[in-house]
């Protein structure tokens, strides 16, 4: 396996990843319950698939293998693993309800900025 295609498989592991757990967010949120030691594990994880796919992003441009619109693709992979520490500095870290709709919004926004990233990166 090449590197850009692994590059492209984390992208798409992301994106179904960040909706499934926007969903879920969602959905604990409109059932009343606050966020609980799942969910900050599964959120840990999601992060991490972030971060290896822009230090995998990173070696490919440091090779020379640039996405077709240059830095546009790179703020959007920059933005992406910033959205999730944002959310938690914007709440504190706090773990009730409304920060659970937050989340689940911010995660369904963040498979926006990866699928635009996708887009973007040819």
């Amino acid at each position: 396996m090449t590197l850009t295609l692994l590059h492209d498989r984390l992208a798409t592991t992301a994106l179904l990843y960040m909706i499934l757990l926007g969903i879920w967010g969602l959905w604990r949120y409109f059932r009343g319950q606050s966020i609980e030691g799942s969910f900050w594990g599964a959120l840990v994880i999601a992060e991490l698939v972030l971060i290896v796919q822009g230090l995998v992003g990173g070696y490919l441009y440091l090779t020379g293998l640039r996405p077709l619109r240059g830095w546009i693709h790179i703020l959007y992979g920059i933005a992406s693993v910033l959205v999730i520490p944002g959310v938690f500095a914007f709440t504190n870290g706090n773990s009730d309800r409304r920060t659970t709709l937050i989340y689940g919004v911010a995660l369904l926004f963040l498979a926006g900025l990866i699928i635009r990233g996708m887009v973007t990166g040819g």
